[in-house]
């Protein structure tokens, strides 16, 4: 089970930048830094009037290659959120919230606790 490899699941929003304050939460969303984008029902995008932006082509950690749609969208968590690529997962891909987001929104993974931390001050070039 994926819990017991140190990874975690988490509750999100996602959001249309064109729609602000229109949020749907997802729940059970598994924290994977392993994987760039983000990836979320199909029907939560859709729902969100969220449509394809272009189709990425994907290698799974069992070497298959797959393509699947891709927007943008905005992604709520950890008390913070940014604009991200979503991933238009079908039925049987994994809901998971990825690396980009969790560096937009400038959280780490506190795995003790198992949850999503302020990751600190944001490194910036000297004025």
């Amino acid at each position: 089970m994926i819990d017991d490899m140190g990874i975690f699941r988490t509750t999100i929003a996602v959001e249309n930048p064109t729609r602000p304050g229109v949020t749907i939460e997802v729940e059970s969303v598994v924290v994977d830094t392993g994987s760039e984008y983000t990836w979320l029902p199909r029907a939560v995008l859709e729902a969100l009037g969220l449509s394809l932006t272009r189709t990425v082509r994907f290698i799974t950690a069992d070497g298959r290659q797959i393509e699947r749609a891709v927007c943008f969208g905005n992604v709520y968590a950890g008390g913070s959120s940014a604009p991200d690529i979503l991933v238009f997962a079908d039925v049987g891909d994994m809901i998971l919230l990825g690396a980009r987001a969790l560096e937009g929104m400038n959280l780490r993974i506190d795995m003790l606790a198992k949850q999503l931390v302020p990751a600190g001050p944001v490194p910036a070039a000297a004025a």
